[in-house]
Formats: structure tokens, C-alpha cells, sequence
């Protein structure tokens, strides 16, 4: 099924709040990864840490300004909650790095059967580095990666990353439009499929090999 570039963030960012638990200190990578904020549910205490230097990080201002006053790391008009703090990169750097994050999300050019993770090196085109995630993933106590399940049809979740990596042996969970992914000691464990999609759809989709659980198989008997 094919399905907007729209419907698939929308999909994904759904699915993403709803592996937030109360309390935990969240941090959302730029881009996609924003967007989980907006479907976290009103009366859940969970505290997003904006790596451009706040805690207490709300949902996407829709309403603000040409130049607003607060935004998330990716520069998106964003809201406070009540009781956000403000602070420099040094603060929020020595959160991320000092095991204070519960979760950190992230989005990913490609992920492999062990768990490795590469996002930024783009073939041919210029980045400056790999900025915060490297942080991030080592930091965070648990590392999910939001992605649309291909790229131009060719998957993006691999037997092996053939680009630079970010981290080595650090996702635990992969959320796409199409399924939800465990990285285990094993391999890759399919998780849930979205109804939209078979399971055939996921296996055709996906160069790494994966571990179908009895309960999917059944189902798509």
C-alpha cells in the first residue's frame, strides 16, 4: 500500500508516544522525531529534553510567531510545559551523556541486525558531522530509531550498515510505517505489523533478516 510522506510521520509519531512511560525523561531527535511530542497524552507526566539546551519541551506551536521565542532542536516553533527549565549546550550535553535520558528517538538512514546505527553521512552531499546523536545513543537507556521503512524502494533496515556509522550495538527498537522491530540478542524480532501492510510486505521490504514470532505467522496464514 502506498502511502503519503504525511501519513507515514503521522504513523510512526503514534506509534512512537505510545512507548513512553509516566515519568521518563525523553529526548527527541531533530525532524521526525519531534513530532512524537504531539501525541503524548495530556494528563502523562513525561519530560522531553530538547538538545538545544530545555527540559519541559511541549508539542509543535502552531500558532507562533515569524520569530518565536522558543523551538525544538530542529528550529520547529515548539511550546513549554509548566516548570521548563532553559540552559546551555554544556547542560544539556551532560544530561545526555550522563545517563539521565530514559529514552532518546532518532531518526536513521539505516540499521542493521546488530543493532548498529548510521545517520548522517548522506552519499554526496556535504554534512557537517554527526552533531548529538553519537551522544545520544551512548548515553540514553534505551535508543529508538524512527524511520519510513525504504528509501526510494531500497530498505533501510540491512543485513549490514554500508554506511558510516553513528553508533555500534546501541538501537534497541525500530518504529517505520509499515512495523515495530526489537533488537535483540538473537536478531531482529518483528514485533507488530501495521494492518495496512502483510507480512509478506514487511519481509520484501527489509534486507535483514528477521525473527517472525508465532503469533504473526498465524495471522497471515
Amino acid at each position: 500500500m502506498e502511502l503519503s510522506k504525511e501519513q507515514c510521520r503521522e504513523i510512526i509519531a503514534r506509534r512512537t508516544a505510545k512507548e513512553f512511560k509516566e515519568g521518563d525523561v525523553i529526548t527527541l531527535g531533530i525532524g521526525l522525531p519531534t513530532e512524537a511530542a504531539n501525541y503524548i497524552p495530556t494528563d502523562m507526566h513525561v519530560v522531553i529534553q530538547s538538545e538545544n539546551g530545555m527540559t519541559g519541551l511541549g508539542h509543535r506551536d502552531f500558532a507562533a510567531p515569524e520569530r518565536p521565542k522558543i523551538t525544538n532542536a530542529g528550529g520547529v516553533p515548539a511550546t513549554a510545559k509548566k516548570g521548563a527549565a532553559f540552559f546551555d549546550t554544556a547542560m544539556s550535553f551532560a544530561i545526555m551523556r550522563g545517563g539521565h535520558v530514559d529514552a532518546t528517538v532518532l531518526g536513521a538512514l539505516q540499521v542493521d541486525e546488530e543493532g548498529n546505527l548510521a545517520n548522517w553521512m548522506v552519499p554526496n552531499v556535504f554534512v557537517p558531522g554527526m552533531g548529538g546523536a553519537m551522544d545520544l545513543v551512548v548515553g540514553a537507556k534505551k535508543v529508538i530509531v524512527t524511520m519510513e521503512h525504504t528509501a526510494k524502494g531500497e530498505p533501510r533496515i540491512v543485513k549490514k550498515c554500508t554506511l558510516p556509522l553513528t553508533a555500534a550495538h546501541e538501537v534497541d527498537m525500530i518504529i517505520t510505517e509499515r512495523a515495530v522491530i526489537d533488537v535483540t540478542t538473537e536478531g531482529l524480532l518483528l514485533k507488530e505489523i501495521n494492518p495496512l501492510f502483510s507480512l509478506q510486505d514487511i519481509l520484501d521490504s527489509t534486507d535483514a533478516d528477521l525473527i517472525v514470532p508465532d503469533y504473526l505467522s498465524r495471522k497471515a496464514a
